[in-house]
Order: C-alpha cells, then sequence, then structure tokens
C-alpha cells in the first residue's frame, strides 16, 4: 500500500559562537548575502557530514564515500585476512577495475609522471555500506587463484578477472544510512537512490561580522632556555560569531520506498535521524573553540502537503534585544512567521506541530510545547505514523 504523502520538517534556531565551523577554499569564514546584508554560513554539505556521523553511531551503521575502494580491500586483506602485501594490492586494484566505473591509476608521489601497478581510483566516489568492503574481500578470497595468475593492473585499458556484474551487485547494496540520504552513481545501472532527506545551508539570523583572530606560537626550548626572544611561529583565522537558522525535511514516502515495507526501521531511521540533526556540530577548528552548544529552539512539525521552509522569516535581518543578544528575538520571529505562513497556506495540511527549547512558554506560532527534544521527536512520529501507512 503507498504511504499518503508526509513531510516531516525540522526548524532549528541555534546561537554558536567564536567559531569557524566550513571554511571555504582559502581557510574564510562562509558568507552569504541576505536581506541585503551578510550572514555567516555553514554549507549543508559540512552539517549533513556532522549529521551523518550522529546518525551512523545511533542506528550502528556506516557507510563509506571514497574513491579508494580498492585499497580499502587491500588493507583489509592484509591486515584481518593474512594476504601477502603484493598479492591483496593485486586484488585491491582488480577489485577497483573490475566494474563499469572509469578509473585511474595512484601517481607515484616520488614520481608523479609515473603510475603505481594495483593503486587504482574510480573516477567516481563509490558509496556503499560499510560492510561492502567485507562483501568485496570475500569475493577476492574466492577468487584468490585466478588473481595469483592474473597480470597487474597498470593501465585504464587493463581488464579484471573479477566478474563485474558481482562486483557491481556489492556496489548497488545499501544499509539504512544510503536509504536515509540516497547515492548518486550514475556509472552503475541501478546504483542510484533518491535522497529522502534535504537540508538546507545555515545561515544567521542577523547581520555578522567576520573576524581576523591574531595569534602566535612559543617555542618551548626558547622560552626555557631565554637565549631569543619572540615568537616560534605567527598567523591569523577568520572567525564569527552568531544565531544560526536550520532547516531540514523528511520525505517519509521516499524513505518507505527506499526501505520497503518495514514501518518499525521507518520509524528508527527517522528518529535517528531528527536526534543527529538536533545534537549534531560541524567539528571544524574544534579544537580551538569548542563551540559545542545544543539549539536554543527546535520546532517539528508533519505535513501532507508540502515541505515549508521559514528562512524568509528572516530575510530582514533579526535585531537583537533592548539587553543585547538575538536568539530571543530570532526564537520570537520564527514563530510570529509560522503562525502567518500558517494563516496563508491553512492548516488542513499540518498533522502535528510543536517544538521545544529553552523558553518556558509562549511561541504559539510553532504548536504544542514539549519538555524536551525526545519527546518532541516522539510526538511527530507518533502522529507521521499513526496506523503503520506503509
Amino acid at each position: 500500500m503507498l504511504m499518503p504523502a508526509r513531510f516531516i520538517d525540522i526548524h532549528i534556531i541555534q546561537s554558536v559562537p567564536f567559531a569557524n565551523l566550513n571554511r571555504d577554499d582559502t581557510n574564510s569564514v562562509k558568507t552569504v548575502q541576505y536581506g541585503n546584508v551578510l550572514r555567516t554560513r555553514v554549507s549543508s554539505q559540512s552539517w549533513k557530514r556532522a549529521v551523518r556521523g550522529v546518525f551512523e553511531d545511533r542506528i550502528g551503521q556506516a557507510a563509506l564515500r571514497t574513491r579508494r575502494i580498492g585499497e580499502r580491500v587491500t588493507r583489509l586483506l592484509t591486515e584481518d585476512r593474512g594476504w601477502p602485501l603484493d598479492l591483496a594490492e593485486k586484488a585491491g586494484g582488480h577489485t577497483a577495475a573490475a566494474s563499469s566505473i572509469k578509473f585511474e591509476l595512484a601517481k607515484n608521489p616520488a614520481d608523479p609522471k609515473q603510475s603505481v601497478p594495483n593503486k587504482v581510483l574510480t573516477n567516481a566516489m563509490v558509496y556503499v555500506p560499510e560492510t561492502a568492503v567485507a562483501a568485496l574481500a570475500d569475493l577476492a578470497e574466492e577468487y584468490r587463484e585466478a588473481l595469483q595468475g592474473a597480470k597487474d593492473i597498470k593501465k585504464p585499458a587493463d581488464k579484471s578477472v573479477l566478474p563485474a556484474e558481482r562486483v557491481e551487485a556489492v556496489l548497488r547494496s545499501r544499509n539504512g544510512v544510503i536509504n536515509l540520504f540516497g547515492r548518486m552513481l550514475a556509472e552503475v545501472d541501478n546504483a542510484g537512490v533518491d535522497g529522502a532527506v534535504q537540508v538546507a545551508h545555515a545561515l544567521t539570523t542577523h547581520e555578522t561580522d567576520v573576524e581576523l583572530d591574531y595569534f602566535s606560537a612559543v617555542d618551548d626550548v626558547t622560552a626555557t632556555w631565554g637565549d631569543q626572544t619572540g615568537s616560534g611561529h605567527m598567523g591569523h583565522t577568520e572567525f564569527s560569531a552568531g544565531t544560526f537558522y536550520r532547516y531540514a525535511t523528511i520525505d517519509l514516502r521516499d524513505l518507505a520506498h527506499n526501505i520497503g515495507e518495514n514501518p518499525a526501521e521507518l520509524r528508527e531511521l527517522t528518529a535517528a535521524f531528527l536526534n543527529a540533526f538536533i545534537l549534531s556540530l560541524p567539528q571544524a577548528k574544534k579544537n580551538s573553540t569548542a563551540p559545542h552548544t545544543i539549539p536554543d529552539l527546535a520546532h517539528i512539525s508533519v505535513r501532507t502537503d508540502r515541505p515549508l521552509s521559514y528562512a524568509a522569516a528572516f530575510e530582514s535581518p533579526v535585531a537583537a534585544s533592548s539587553q543585547g543578544g538575538y536568539a530571543a528575538p530570532s526564537r520570537t520571529t520564527l514563530s510570529e512567521y509560522a503562525e502567518a505562513a500558517n494563516r496563508l497556506l491553512g492548516t488542513s495540511g499540518i498533522l502535528t506541530s510543536g517544538w521545544a527549547g529553552v523558553d518556558p512558554k509562549g511561541l504559539d506560532g510553532l504548536g504544542t510545547r514539549h519538555a524536551g527534544f525526545d519527546t518532541l521527536i516522539d510526538a511527530a512520529l507518533d502522529n507521521a505514523l499513526a496506523g503503520d501507512t506503509v
């Protein structure tokens, strides 16, 4: 039975102190012009990777995105199964060369003009369950005799002795991580998976400045012996601080399609994602900033009509409160915008709506107040999955 349309929207207001959660290619803080003012931005890719790490820990499954799948097979064969290095490297090269994905050989670091036999890089990144590495190693074990007599992979035209259809069957395998986040792998037939989650770039609700932090490092030997003065190293790094609006949505019908008829797994994956989205934080420069805050507010709504972001609530930058600070006015602005948006759209498409946060009361535009994030998630799922309509 086809599941009716169900969208779970999650909106977060989170204050982050002095930090650089997500850098560009010049090590600068990522920004965006929105509402004609500069905002600090964290890319969806950056925060999604942080979410994925928490999500994988929560469900006890992991996925691997890499161009070096052959090298992972080599390492498993040598470290866990006792294969000699030369044969394991040959097995890794033949594994990576076996599918319809084009490949190239890694360059020798000592002489970049030379390629390294069996150090095969796939041109596209494969995205497979972590358990796929063991499955590919099992296939190498099965074809060990053929690999012993095979030639090294020395150029892209070389053929693998491993059966392509079986290697590609492993590359098509999936787990809860891939069923939720999706997979793009056009080079292998039927390997693509439509993601059930959409994540927006996080941006501050107000105008921000990027600050330069000048730093120096003491040379301990110089400091001890006192024969020289000054620092051993100097530099500067960019940082910013602010209150962020974060948004993601889950299409439950897409997720149900990916996993099949399994209501328990549907609930488990959805709950794990919502929890991970609330609690995750990108880890860039964490050792020098430790910006480990939690959200001031999480708002979840279950809709039957369409996903609905509230980013437009902050197109006009939020002004600081009279006592200073952007978090409280950001929460109020979100509530007021949600109420206005739902008045325009009507409420027939909302199954349930609720929030949890530091505010003891108020925020009526966000629905029912819950004591904590866990009860907020449970209430959303109870309504979204009522009747196990999968």
